[in-house]
């Protein structure tokens, strides 16, 4: 049997303090509606199907095309359903709703509720769990015989009530047929003045339909996020399941719990992460690559016994055993090959560091494409931009680039060439040839003593001169 999953995500959050809709506040780097959708598609659910509303357009470009359907007025978790009542009255199958602030939920869980309803040929199952203190959840009242007979609302229970453990999480799945013959029957006649998909419980039950209830036996995945202080909660939890996961398959961390590594992130084995890495979006770590401290990459790509010390890496490529840092800063378009180095306080953009070549220290470059190695002198800069558009510079293999070199591109470096430290490089400099671009040196002999007469002239011949 088929099975579609309606994710509701039309909440402002107001606790959240934040002109950005609640659900896409971002963990690990992704939003966390995103993590929902993700697990209702690793459950098996063939639709994904997600009610937007505050901030909707916001939401629904996180989804990547995925359908969507709108709340334009939030009434109620039952007037959500409603409104995607027309996009599933065709399904025929499980309908699972989900609400879009539970990054935690795990897609065993929903297939568990899938299953448990299915199984049982009943109309209705409901993900409960029990916590020490319920505050703020909807309670699972269950019959004598341990049936469950309705979910109560705080704002609704008796004390009675109130003081069960056992909490409904806003998860449910049911008979997509049975739910949308029944869903007018729902009303307003509560604390809140909204119509509570919970309801439907009672509803059911009073027709003799099938209710069941799935306990989690981790309480933890439910934590649905109202706040800041809840948002740093789930990332805590979301960080320390990924990086056990890593763990287990074979990557050593100093200490875990700094470390932080988005889901998407594929890392090989025997590799090393230090405090302070962060590690997101597409990136992927090759097999015994030293990564860190205090380094972020992000959408990169690190191969096979390269080490990256306390840098940056943003849409770059770095290739076997090669080195980078400490406090370098690859742009998008970086590439180096196999164990170039780009080294202290380097900044490389849109540029190819061919093999075993080396920009060791304090230098910029950019839109160039360097050969195999060659060799950058400390402070040198390819001079790209002409205030309009960006120029090439291509240095050829083995040529030698003397320290504090400027290379005003276009300019290309021949192979095997050499330029003298402190030229200013505007013109090509043919392979095996020395470029050189200096004015002559002048000395003026005795200058500091006569520089300390002006001064104690009272200043005016240094103000005159």
């Amino acid at each position: 049997m088929s099975a579609a999953a309606l994710i509701l995500a039309a909440g402002e959050g107001t606790r959240m303090k934040s002109d950005l809709p609640k659900v896409a506040h971002t963990i690990l780097g992704v939003p966390m509606v995103r993590y929902v959708a993700d697990a209702a598609g690793s459950a098996g659910c063939d639709r994904v199907i997600v009610v937007t509303g505050h901030g909707a357009e916001t939401v629904e470009s996180l989804l990547d095309g995925m359908e969507c359907c709108r709340q334009d007025r939030q009434l109620g978790t039952g007037h959500a359903v409603m409104c995607a009542r027309e996009g599933l009255r065709d399904h025929d199958g499980s309908v699972v709703v989900l609400s879009g602030d539970t990054p935690l939920l795990r897609h065993e869980s929903i297939r568990a509720l899938i299953e448990a309803r299915e199984s049982a040929n009943a109309a209705m199952s409901v993900l409960t769990a029990s916590y020490d203190d319920p505050t703020g959840y909807g309670r699972i009242v269950r019959s004598a015989g341990g049936a469950i007979e309705a979910i109560v609302e705080q704002k609704d229970a008796t004390a009675e009530q109130a003081a069960i453990r056992e909490v409904n999480t806003g998860t449910y799945c049911f008979d997509s047929r049975v739910l949308f013959e029944h869903l007018d029957r729902l009303d307003t006649s509560n604390a809140q003045g909204e119509f509570y998909l919970t309801d439907m419980v009672a509803i059911l039950v009073s027709e003799g339909l099938g209710v069941v209830a799935v306990p989690t036996d981790d309480p933890e995945e439910t934590l649905g996020v109202n706040s800041r202080v809840q948002l740093a909660e789930a990332t805590r939890v979301l960080q320390a399941r990924v990086n056990e996961a890593h763990m287990l398959a074979g990557v050593t961390m100093v200490a875990p719990e700094l470390v932080w590594i988005a889901p998407s992130v594929s890392i090989g084995r025997d590799v090393v992460l230090e405090p302070m890495t962060f590690l997101t979006g597409t990136t992927r770590i090759g097999d015994r690559a030293h990564i860190g401290p205090n380094t972020r990459i992000n959408d990169s790509s690190v191969a096979e016994d390269a080490r990256i010390d306390s840098s940056v890496l943003i849409s770059a490529e770095v290739g076997p055993g090669a080195n980078v840092g400490p406090v370098a800063y690859l742009r998008p378009g970086t590439k180096l090959a196999a164990h170039a180095k780009a080294g202290t306080c380097v900044e490389i953009k849109n540029s190819v560091v061919g093999e075993g070549s080396k920009v060791p220290h304090l230098s910029y470059i950019g839109d160039a494409t360097l050969g195999s190695g060659v060799n950058v002198g400390a402070g040198s800069i390819t001079c790209n931009y002409d205030g309009v558009d960006k120029h090439p510079t291509v240095v050829e293999d083995n040529a030698f680039i003397g320290s504090a070199t400027m290379l005003v591109a276009p300019v290309r470096i021949g192979e095997g060439a050499t330029t003298a430290a402190g030229s200013a490089i505007s013109k090509d400099v043919p392979a095996g040839s020395l470029g050189i671009e200096r004015a002559e040196q002048r000395t003026v002999e005795a200058w500091a003593k006569r520089r300390k007469d002006r001064g104690s002239d009272g200043g005016r011949e240094g103000r005159d001169g």
